[in-house]
């Protein structure tokens, strides 16, 4: 156990670490402070960084000149006062005496160059020839060019520099410079006098700068970022708040108000949101309370017009009945009568229905029921109708026939509008009914094969009292309604009712009930759009009592056919 561990913890730090860039990604999308944050500490370390790197080259620059001024001062005093010390020198012809003061002047030349590394080379010869030899340096001196030796000797009275790389006793190397002047001998020539000065205390104040520096840096994006996190608080704050209110606004909660802090703009901006709440409030009470209103009047209406409407029905069809004894133009008209005054009791049914969708009392009972034994009642009493319009309706079940909790009534309702919408629309073409179910439902399709509806018809296919076609006569008597009560009748199942459309095509409308669940995103037991085309419909089906016999039986491509 303690062997996996660790490697446990490795593995999910490195997959949460692998995940950072998503992380990022997502902040820098979602959250305006991380963002103004972030922007703010790349531009505040881009500029203090170019600074830095500039500062850094100035003082480096300025640190060489003054250092390289100091040792150009130092080699020029101590040159000139070992010029100053040969040129007060009587030595004549002595030559012991001339090496003594060449001697002297090495010695004056080490005192005053403050430096340890100086050499001496004998440059040109004066007189009769006679030249003290040159001198060298005790501690490693740096290899001379032959351009600085050059620009000496040819310019006399004048310093002449070079950089190098000046070594160390122990191997090393830092960086140096080197000064070279002449020096004369009065009578005996003259020698060019190089002395090393050591830059490394001017490297080591240039590095220690810049590590103040880049500390600096640093520190100071660190508080930049820290302040502009706070900024970003308090001014996104405010923001998050309006935003979570708005979100809860949009939800219903009508009584939801932003806290006001304040005279500044996000004061006045909380003041305004809490202002637009409250009439947005008012405004839904009203709305509210006069569609309860216009409910409780439909209801009422729907309610007050059953008594007269019974008797005017009762009446109709008294006349109705004894139409035969009628002369032509009286029996039609009582015959008219008495279908307007049907289809006027369907349509007070048809209010009523809705006005309870309406305030929210609707209910279900429910009871196991098998939903290919509903479609085929259904096929069965609507085969007249599909006869008169010259429609052949069959039925494909591969499944659907175990029971499943529903409200059958609603359920036989809503079938009986698809259908006849589909015999009605279906222009004499087949119709296909199909049944199936799955682990999460069970649903039914009604497919024709008449002309079909645009995308914008489609959309409000389930619209009250909406109809593609206005100028289309009713052949069944419809009322506009019943789509709108169908998806109503689907919803309260928490299933659904959807519809396909393709002009010139047809239109397939799809029931889904759920087995006391949701159904998820495209798992319902029967697609939308159909698949099989009407000709291979034949050898799909086969008849329902066959598929009726028993419910647990291995089920295949099978399925039933109704005409």
């Amino acid at each position: 156990m303690t062997a996996t561990n660790p490697t446990r913890v490795q593995a999910s730090f490195w997959r949460t670490s692998r995940q950072w860039p998503d992380s990022l990604v997502l902040a820098w999308r979602r959250s305006m402070r991380f963002r103004a944050t972030a922007i703010t500490m790349l531009l505040t370390a881009l500029a203090i960084f170019i600074t830095c790197v500039i500062m850094a080259l100035v003082i480096r620059n300025d640190l060489f000149e003054s250092r390289k001024d100091e040792a150009l001062h130092n080699a020029r005093i101590s040159v000139s006062q070992a010029q100053k010390l040969l040129d007060s020198g009587q030595v004549g012809d002595d030559r012991a005496a001339t090496a003594a003061l060449w001697g002297e002047a090495q010695r004056v030349l080490g005192r005053a160059a403050s430096t340890d590394r100086i050499v001496g080379f004998f440059a040109e010869s004066e007189g009769d020839g006679f030249a003290p030899s040159g001198f060298r340096s005790l501690r490693p001196f740096p290899t001379l060019s032959t351009e600085l030796r050059t620009r000496v000797i040819q310019v006399p009275g004048r310093q002449a520099w070079q950089s190098v790389e000046l070594p160390q006793d122990d191997g090393t190397s830092t960086a140096g410079i080197v000064v070279g002047q002449l020096l004369t001998i009065h009578d005996v020539g003259s020698y060019d006098i190089y002395m090393a000065y050591d830059l490394a205390d001017a490297d080591e104040t240039l590095l220690f700068v810049q590590r103040t520096l880049w500390l600096a840096g640093i520190s100071l994006v660190a508080i930049i970022a820290g302040i502009s996190w706070l900024v970003m608080r308090s001014v996104s704050t405010p923001i998050i708040e309006a935003a979570e209110t708005s979100a809860r606004l949009a939800s219903g909660d009508l009584e939801v108000r932003l806290p006001v802090r304040g005279e500044d703009e996000l004061a006045t901006l909380g003041r305004s949101f809490n202002a637009m709440a409250d009439s947005i409030e008012n405004q839904i009470s009203e709305l509210a309370e006069l569609s309860l209103v216009q409910q409780r009047f439909v209801s009422d209406v729907s309610h007050e017009l059953r008594t007269p409407l019974t008797t005017i029905r009762l009446a109709a069809e008294m006349i109705n009945d004894q139409k035969d004894g009628f002369d032509p133009t009286t029996a039609r008209t009582a015959e008219l009568l008495h279908t307007q005054v049907q289809r006027f009791e369907t349509l007070l049914s048809d209010l009523l229905e809705i006005s309870r969708y309406d305030a929210g009392s609707v209910q279900l009972e429910v009871e196991a029921t098998s939903l290919a034994q509903l479609a085929e009642e259904i096929v069965e009493q609507l085969r007249p109708l599909a006869s008169a319009h010259h429609s052949e309706v069959r039925m494909v079940a591969p499944g659907g026939y175990s029971p499943v909790d529903m409200d059958p009534r609603r359920v036989r309702r809503v079938l009986r509008n698809l259908v006849g919408n589909a015999i009605e629309h279906g222009e004499g073409k087949p119709i296909v009914v199909t049944v199936d179910s799955n682990q999460y439902a069970v649903a039914v399709s009604v497919r024709d094969f008449g002309l079909g509806m645009r995308p914008e018809d489609a959309v409000r296919v389930f619209d009250r009292f909406w109809r593609a076609d206005p100028s289309r006569k009713r052949t069944i008597g419809g009322t506009g309604l019943g789509l709108s009560i169908a998806l109503g009748d689907a919803k309260l199942h928490g299933g659904n009712l959807e519809v396909w459309s393709e002009l010139g095509v047809g239109t397939n409308f799809v029931l889904t009930i759920p087995r006391g669940g949701t159904v998820p995103s495209g798992q319902g037991p029967v697609p939308l759009e159909p698949q099989p085309m009407l000709s291979d419909i034949g050898d799909l089906t086969q008849p329902i009592a066959v598929r009726a016999a028993s419910d647990a039986a291995p089920r295949g491509r099978g399925g039933s056919e109704r005409t």
